[in-house]
């Protein structure tokens, strides 16, 4: 298939699916999924895909399939208050590496009914991944080359780096280290949160998100260097 951009009623699909989130209307609307979500998702992939792996570090992988690059769009509601069936957004994930999962960095993006984010990095790292984080924080070389990658990386665009989920230092660690600050992050990650750009209509698209992922991937790099050595479970 060829990309040629999400249609404004890919987006309209996804605020009707929020509104009315059940089994009857999800059935009644199929033929929209399929045509509105699913195909130009997965053309999306096949397009994005290769560029990744050929213009970006890192060994780039991806899928073009649900359960692959593409994430299924039934929800998981086993162990959730909130039973509502379907996720009212696309999500789609790009991996570093042979071993497809988010043990290690790669991209990312979610469009939803009225917002884009795209995304590189690790959201959360492994207990042996967290531990290696930390000690190449605190390591003088590779703690002075995130700070430079953070730098580089937000003054290339309107970029959030982040990764804190704790209030205090871990345990072993001082806090009065330079770097602390970043002990306190249990990922890494840069992120780009935008209402849906114009392009997202057009298969303009594969270039603008690649030319995003393209100033977000020094994250990868570093997340890559930092996690050298780290078993994959």
């Amino acid at each position: 298939m060829t990309f040629e951009g999400f249609p404004v009623e890919t987006f309209r699909y996804l605020t009707e699916l929020t509104l009315h989130n059940d089994k009857t209307w999800f059935d009644a609307n199929r033929k929209r999924y399929e045509t509105l979500y699913l195909a130009p998702a997965i053309a999306f992939v096949e397009a994005l895909g290769p560029r990744l792996k050929s213009e970006l570090p890192g060994d780039v992988q991806y899928e073009a399939r649900v359960n692959g690059s593409l994430f299924r769009i039934n929800r998981d509601v086993r162990f959730s208050k909130d039973k509502t069936p379907y996720k009212n957004h696309i999500d789609m994930w790009f991996w570093q590496g042979a071993r497809k999962g988010w043990e290690s960095p790669g991209y990312y993006m979610r469009l939803l009914p009225d917002l884009m984010i795209l995304g590189a990095g690790m959201h959360q790292f492994g207990k042996q991944g967290l531990e290696a984080f930390r000690h190449a924080v605190i390591g003088e070389e590779s703690g002075s080359r995130l700070e430079e990658t953070i730098k580089e990386v937000e003054k290339a665009g309107p970029y959030a780096v982040g990764g804190a989920s704790r209030k205090t230092v871990p345990r072993g660690f001082d806090a009065a280290h330079p770097r602390a600050r970043f002990l306190l992050y249990e990922g890494l990650h840069a992120s780009l949160e935008q209402p849906i750009p114009s392009e997202a209509h057009g298969a303009g698209f594969i270039e603008y998100c690649l030319r995003h992922f393209k100033a977000m991937s020094p994250v990868n790099v570093w997340v890559s260097e930092a996690m050298r050595g780290v078993p994959q479970s």
